[in-house]
């Protein structure tokens, strides 16, 4: 699978994503488009996106699209860290158009 991460994003997390190809927003050229047209871009290339946005299903019309896109409930990589391997294991699930709002307790 081709992931995509938001700014936001903790990058540490591509470490737990083997076998995945993982790029950044920044690493394509992509920091500053806004999210309708990062969802675009992404959508040619990727196959999910994984972001820290907890308003992009609010903000963009997201029906009928074929990227996969998962929300993770926050940015901070400390909070996150224990629960890497779910969150790969949530990645590696995922199916074309899916959204998934990941709750981490």
């Amino acid at each position: 699978m081709r992931v995509l991460f938001d700014q936001g994003t903790p990058s540490p997390l591509r470490d737990y994503l083997r076998g995945h190809e993982v790029v950044t927003a920044f690493e394509s050229g992509w920091s500053d488009l806004s999210n309708g047209e990062l969802l675009a871009q992404a959508e040619e290339q990727f196959d999910v996106f994984v972001t820290t946005d907890q308003q992009l299903r609010y903000q963009q019309n997201l029906e009928g699209r074929k990227i996969a896109i998962l929300v993770l409930p926050y940015a901070n990589w400390i909070k996150l860290e224990p629960r890497a391997e779910t969150i790969a294991e949530t990645i590696s699930a995922m199916q074309p158009g899916s959204y998934i709002e990941l709750e981490l307790k």
